[in-house]
């Protein structure tokens, strides 16, 4: 009979384990208030053309065409990041980024709704892409797997907080000032959020993993069909997201309770934030796509008791659900896209998967405002995307798995599942869990 001990259990992992180590607390802060504007600048810009005169239709717009520019340049950005690294990329944006809000109230006396639009889309092509660079920089500065697990968790969590915390912050300036002093704040804001973050020792020395592939071999890896799959199944959760925000107008309308249209995307965003929480305190059992997938599932179920149109205070608990399911989807994403990626891409890859749940938003915001006047259609409309992001990643299960994507040297090979791959100390892009 042995007499060996068994192996004493890991120490769990705590969330103040994860913000205490060296410079978490300020990457994930710094992006945090760096991508502050992007829930800020929507609202200030429809808010500044209001009280200008122009119309809510043209604020309307100019809101979706920052959104819009600034997912479709985050590929460039984030190809530009892996050649020249972070800080080149990052600083010269945002002060681009910020001059331009400044000056827009500008846009009314000397060049009209011409110039505020030409404004307003270079501003959003100029927004620092500091969801991707952060993504890319966990694995450096947390080697141990589960801290990134729960940093990961964390992270894509409190991203629903931008969407509470920004239209507030933007309507209690418009209110106690005007939308010229919430434009010049939005800037001033995403400014010094990523200054902390460009100017951090990780941010500024990070460069990603040379690749020994040549450019054409390399740029096909990135297009493999799995990650493809994998981006079109975003677009669906896009949608849905999109759908959501106006289905809750429309509630606002149908029951004549204004506040509902800012409560249900704030429920969503507050289940999402928890399930962040929960789910990061723990280690999951199978692989990241089996995590991937079954997120989806719950994630489409969420959506299923808006059907039966729901009072409004049964479709507040309602939207939370879907949210907390959207934090796991999200970073099983992530994972899995890392291990599809070739060495030297993850920051561009990164990119092209926010720019695929933007445009999907935007295609979701633009149907369900077409049928707005249609209270079940719209209703159904969240779910009918979940559903689509859903049969997609079914599509895609074994490309996203051992034999679903290219070795580092282009050949395929069986390797662990998306996620678990074997260990290498010294890869940067190491993801374990």
């Amino acid at each position: 009979m042995s007499l060996t001990a068994p192996p004493a259990p890991a120490p769990r992992i705590t969330y103040g384990a994860v913000l205490g180590s060296p410079y978490v607390a300020r990457l994930l802060g710094g992006t945090l208030v760096g991508r502050l504007p992007n829930g800020m600048a929507p609202v200030a810009i429809v808010l500044w053309v209001t009280s200008s005169g122009g119309s809510i239709a043209f604020g309307g717009l100019l809101s979706a065409l920052y959104g819009l520019s600034s997912a479709l340049a985050q590929p460039v950005k984030g190809r530009l990041m892996d050649r020249h690294g972070q800080t080149a990329v990052h600083l010269p944006a945002a002060v681009l980024n910020s001059a331009l809000l400044v000056s827009l109230p500008l846009a009314g006396p000397y060049g009209g709704p011409g110039l505020a639009t030409a404004i307003v889309v270079a501003a959003g092509l100029t927004t620092p892409a500091l969801e991707a660079g952060l993504r890319a920089l966990w694995p450096s500065v947390l080697p141990d797997h589960r801290l990134r697990h729960a940093a990961l968790a964390l992270d894509t969590g409190t991203q629903g907080l931008l969407y509470i915390a920004g239209p507030l912050l933007v309507a209690a300036l418009a209110s106690a000032y005007n939308p010229s002093v919430a434009l010049a704040v939005t800037a001033g804001l995403g400014l010094t959020g990523t200054a902390v973050v460009a100017i951090a020792p990780p941010s500024r020395l990070w460069r990603p993993t040379p690749s020994t592939q040549s450019h054409a071999t390399t740029a096909h890896r990135l297009a493999s069909p799995g990650l493809l799959l994998l981006f079109v199944s975003l677009a669906g959760v896009g949608f849905a997201i999109g759908a959501m925000n106006v289905w809750a107008v429309a509630m606002a309308r149908q029951h004549e309770q204004e506040l509902l249209s800012g409560i249900l995307p704030a429920a969503f965003s507050t289940g999402s934030f928890l399930g962040g929480l929960l789910y990061g305190r723990r280690r999951w059992r199978g692989t990241a796509t089996d995590r991937l997938i079954g997120g989806g599932t719950f994630f489409l179920a969420g959506w299923l008791p808006l059907v039966a149109l729901p009072g409004p205070y049964a479709a507040i608990a309602a939207v939370a659900v879907p949210g907390v399911f959207l934090t796991v989807v999200v970073a099983c994403v992530y994972v899995t896209t890392d291990s599809l990626t070739p060495a030297g891409r993850t920051s561009e890859a990164y990119a092209w998967l926010i720019l695929s749940i933007g445009a999907g938003q935007s295609v979701g915001t633009a149907l369900a405002g077409r049928l707005a006047e249609q209270p079940l259609t719209t209703a159904a409309l969240p779910a009918a995307g979940a559903a689509f992001a859903l049969v997609v990643l079914l599509a895609a299960r074994r490309r996203l798995g051992p034999t679903g994507c290219l070795n580092r040297r282009g050949r395929h090979a069986a390797r662990p599942e998306a996620g678990t791959r074997r260990p290498d100390p010294g890869h940067p892009h190491f993801q374990p869990f």
